[in-house]
């Protein structure tokens, strides 16, 4: 499954509208998503009677008696064990917010294209037209007997925490939600070496996170997890913190387990002398509220297409900058993370995707960039092709040390 790579039609035979009458001609965005960006193809061809009857009927039929008596046979026998179904419900599209399912299926296609190009493995998009948390966990855990894992993808806060715990529950695949897991690892990648860089640990860090949506509250907890000094997570109405009311049962998690000083002021109040801005909200951070951060200070301002905080303005003040865009230094990227995380996941025979698995991809990641690390370049180009294949070694040999195989 991948990119058509012909020159005329598109992948499914059909011949592309006239250009003097198609307004689109002229965005190259629109040539590459002519006709959808994936197709299925098999990997045997049909050429004789003896071809057809081993692919199909009756040889088919020995095969399916066979998984039928031994369900562990398909692993082997059909493509379920190689192929992530990539689900939204179009909710949370890239900065697009709540854009419905059928908006969201070219970002389904261009995931499944990233799964393929760098992890070589296959995946089908599944956008679903519903936003009910029970009939999204029902829909995903009927069709999981088809797939490997599950990647959930663009899918709102706070729903998207219940659909991923309670399909973690019910199946026995990889289920991770990338916009919080994949987003987290790179984060925690970043920072090892942003902290590295500036001679400093983990443990030295005091963080602030803005934003408590599904990124801000996954990399809350995998910077937590990793030993990170202080954390405070800030959201529209200022720091989270044990006084205040109203709090959904996830940011009541946040103010149990961050702010331990109890501040209850605004985000920029709670940069002065922090080490760390961590951006995941969007809107903007003024620069008096960044040049009161601490010396030698770490900006991660990820929002796109526009960071929170202007990174020209952020380099007069701190000593690494990275953002969410590929056309400047340091881009914090999830193609870094969840192509090699699915990749160890399924090669061991991963029944979950664990908290250990997450924190050595981090550090699979953050190794590649090895003895060139400098300020601007703490993570590898997600175009390098060393990063997949480390993830993948070092995800299978936690899922295999942890034994969360099958």
């Amino acid at each position: 499954m991948g990119a058509e790579t012909g020159s005329t039609g598109t992948p499914d035979g059909r011949t592309p509208q006239d250009p003097a009458a198609d307004r689109f001609t002229q965005d190259p965005a629109f040539a590459v998503h002519e006709g959808g960006k994936l197709a299925v193809r098999p990997l045997r061809g049909i050429e004789t009677r003896e071809d057809l009857a081993l692919t199909y009927t009756p040889g088919v039929a020995r095969v399916s008696s066979a998984i039928a008596a031994e369900p562990a046979l398909a692993r082997r026998f059909t493509w379920a064990s190689r192929v992530v179904a990539v689900v939204s419900d179009g909710t949370a599209v890239l900065g697009l917010g709540d854009i419905g399912p059928a908006a969201a299926l070219p970002v389904m296609e261009g995931k499944a294209c990233l799964f393929s190009e760098f992890a070589g493995l296959s995946s089908v998009p599944v956008v679903l037209s519903t936003t009910d948390v029970d009939q999204i966990v029902e829909t995903v855990a009927a069709i999981a007997p088809s797939f490997g894992g599950i990647n959930l993808e663009d899918i709102s806060a706070p729903r998207c925490f219940e659909i991923e715990d309670r399909l973690r529950e019910r199946l026995d695949i990889p289920v991770m939600h990338d916009d919080q897991h994949g987003t987290a690892i790179v984060v925690l990648a970043a920072l090892r070496n942003a902290a590295r860089v500036t001679g400093r640990e983990l443990g030295d860090l005091r963080v602030v996170v803005s934003g408590a949506g599904a990124a801000g509250i996954a990399c809350a907890k995998i910077l937590l997890e990793a030993g990170i000094g202080e954390l405070a997570v800030a959201d529209s109405r200022g720091v989270v913190h044990a006084g205040r009311e109203d709090l959904t049962p996830v940011k009541q998690w946040v103010a149990d387990n961050t702010n331990r000083a109890g501040y209850a002021g605004t985000m920029a109040g709670a940069l002065e002398g922090a080490d760390v801005y961590l951006g995941l909200s969007g809107g903007s951070v003024p620069e008096s509220a960044i040049a009161a951060m601490a010396p030698e200070a770490i900006v991660f301002s990820l929002a796109n297409p526009t960071p929170e905080v202007d990174p020209e303005m952020a380099a007069r003040h701190a000593a690494v900058v990275a953002t969410g865009r590929s056309d400047l230094p340091n881009q914090i990227n999830n193609v870094l993370a969840f192509p090699g995380v699915f990749r160890g996941a399924i090669d061991a025979g991963a029944t979950a995707i664990t908290e250990a698995m997450k924190q050595a991809a981090a550090e699979a990641i953050a190794g590649v960039v090895g003895e060139d690390l400098a300020p601007g370049y703490i993570v590898p180009s997600p175009l390098d092709r060393r990063v997949a294949t480390a993830v993948a070694a070092a995800v299978g040999d936690c899922a295999r040390e942890e034994r969360v195989t099958a």
